[in-house]
């Protein structure tokens, strides 16, 4: 089992930031890609930023220019930096880990997802 462990949520204010970390655990052996994905209400789950453990970095157009996603020391560990901040970047943020177990078989783990409300 992968477990993925996620906080920073919160109330702010149009034009203001927020980070966002997530850490991985558990039965990881080979880590593919660690994202953030949001879903505001009514509407579905989209992705936000990802990385992948070769270090490269995928966002959404809405997000480029204003979001940084980062691995910390080690790959187990994300942060989306989120700068500038919209009404419509209001959503539940879910963190995300695809990889393999060791015996080969694929996880697409989620976290259990954090508020980010922006209003003024």
């Amino acid at each position: 089992q992968v477990q993925l462990a996620e906080s920073g949520g919160g109330l702010v204010q149009p034009g203001e930031s927020l980070s966002l970390p997530c850490t991985v655990s558990g039965s990881i052996y080979m880590l593919v890609s660690m994202g953030w994905y949001r879903q505001a209400p009514g509407k579905e789950r989209e992705m936000v930023a990802r990385v992948t453990s070769g270090g490269s970095t995928d966002y959404a157009d809405l997000v480029k220019g204003r979001f940084t996603i980062s691995k910390g020391n080690t790959m187990h560990t994300v942060y989306l930096q989120m700068n500038s901040l919209k009404p419509e970047d209001t959503g539940v943020y879910y963190c995300n880990a695809v990889g393999y177990y060791s015996d080969f078989r694929s996880y697409n783990s989620w976290g259990q997802g954090s508020q980010v409300t922006v209003s003024s």
